[in-house]
């Protein structure tokens, strides 16, 4: 794989990132809720127009656009499984951003997805 496929690779990887990070300050925002049948349309309102969540869908619009970029220089079998990169950096920037906690478990899986994506990248 080249630096070209590889950066879209991870530009697609990153725009996931930001998404998921706004969808959780987006929901932050809104604060707890549940779905019901006369909530449905105030609370689906609230989250369609709240502007994090409005970020990330402009996120995952353009991580689309990106993907198909990626998938269009590299095998699917080898791009898709580097998606596991964005669990690691959700990972480390909702330690920093929303101070979620880090055990053992989560460091060692951590691990191990970045040894598999050292592994598949060079396949």
């Amino acid at each position: 794989m080249n630096l070209v496929s590889f950066s879209l690779i991870v530009t697609g990887v990153m725009f996931n990132v930001a998404a998921q990070l706004l969808i959780k300050s987006g929901t932050n925002a809104v604060g707890y809720f549940e779905f019901s049948r006369e909530n449905i349309l105030p609370i689906g309102w609230k989250l369609a127009t709240e502007p994090h969540i409005v970020g990330a869908m402009a996120c995952y619009a353009f991580g689309v656009v990106i993907w198909v970029l990626a998938l269009s220089r590299v095998q699917v079998s080898i791009a898709y499984p580097l998606l596991s990169l964005g669990y690691v950096v959700n990972a480390v920037a909702a330690w920093y951003l929303f101070n979620e906690a880090f055990n053992p478990a989560k460091i060692v899986g951590m691990g191990i997805i970045i040894l598999g994506v050292v592994i598949i990248s060079r396949a």
